[in-house]
């Protein structure tokens, strides 16, 4: 039944693709792009940004639907939702504040930082005292339960923080955020099953088959871009689901890439400031291979092979 939502969300995402696209080409919000990055990219300037909206709107029709029809707890599918909607909301006001500065910056890293620890404090508050969801995790590989008390809540807010801004900092070139996203969206729908957590088996392959249909448009020469909007919202996403099956440290084995780009940008930042010199050509990692000559799709082609093999590692080992 999972596939049918699958096949459903890739083609509402499809058809409501060509008008969201005409949509925001009309309201002009064309993406800045970065001078000092690949010049490559400057041809990029002013398509159309926040196409994340039209597979965010698949997610959540057909999780509505969803919800009324075979949800088995519809407090799990209302938890997931609104905390990628949280995000995805914290994304649209980045977006469009880059569009009224024109330029690539929007909110300062001490707003974006607020709101992400504000809203991750109210999604933790939510999952304990509504779903009841405890301080215990599951461990990876052994399948064990550990009790991590208080230390519980920091953990948390960082794999929240953290995988956020792993999507986000994914979204640099055509297709790459979407199809890993996608990829590790169907890892996270098979690991759901293997634990038997129906909603999030579901929800998963809803908004796997939603970014597909969004991939269509967004793979190189991308028609229009995700935008914070959209990269957020997986990241809510990732991480509510993830509190649900009580599984923080799985994330870091299926999210890998995610955490590598993440640590691309934080090993750039900590050499520079002792060495004044860089670590790679340009972080977060995709741009240094991009940098050295290689091309987009092959740098994109090359992510999503990766990916597959990391949902098979973790499929294997958790």
């Amino acid at each position: 039944m999972e596939i049918l939502y699958f096949v459903s969300a890739f083609i509402v995402s499809l058809l409501l693709g060509k008008p969201t696209i005409k949509y925001l080409n009309n309201l002009k919000l064309g993406q800045e792009i970065r001078e000092d990055g690949p010049q490559s990219h400057l041809k990029k300037a002013g398509t159309p940004t926040m196409g994340g909206l039209f597979f965010i709107a698949t997610f959540l029709l057909l999780s509505l639907i969803y919800t009324f029809t075979f949800a088995q707890n519809k407090g799990v599918v209302f938890f997931i939702a609104s905390s990628a909607l949280l995000y995805g909301i914290t994304g649209y006001m980045d977006d469009m504040a880059k569009i009224k500065k024109k330029n690539n910056l929007g909110l300062t890293a001490r707003e974006k930082f607020f709101m992400q620890l504000l809203f991750s404090i109210l999604i933790i508050f939510i999952a304990h005292y509504y779903l009841k969801i405890d301080t215990s995790i599951i461990l990876p590989i052994t399948k064990g339960e550990l009790d991590l008390k208080l230390v519980y809540y920091p953990i948390v807010i960082l794999m929240i923080t953290g995988t956020t801004n792993g999507v986000n900092l994914s979204d640099g070139l055509d297709g790459l955020s979407a199809g890993v996203s996608a990829i590790i969206l169907v890892g996270l729908g098979i690991l759901s099953g293997l634990f038997t957590q129906t909603d999030v088996r579901f929800l998963s392959f809803i908004l796997s088959g939603a970014l597909l249909g969004f991939l269509v448009y967004n793979f190189n020469p991308a028609k229009v871009f995700m935008g914070d909007t959209g990269s957020l919202f997986i990241g809510g996403f990732l991480a509510a689901s993830f509190m649900v099956l009580r599984m923080p440290f799985h994330l870091i084995i299926l999210g890998l890439f995610y955490v590598v780009e993440t640590l691309s940008v934080i090993a750039q930042v900590l050499h520079y400031k002792r060495t004044k010199k860089r670590l790679f050509l340009m972080a977060p990692l995709h741009h240094h291979f991009e940098m050295k000559g290689n091309s987009e799709k092959s740098i994109v082609l090359a992510s999503y092979v990766i990916s597959v093999l990391i949902v098979i590692v973790t499929i294997a080992l958790c």
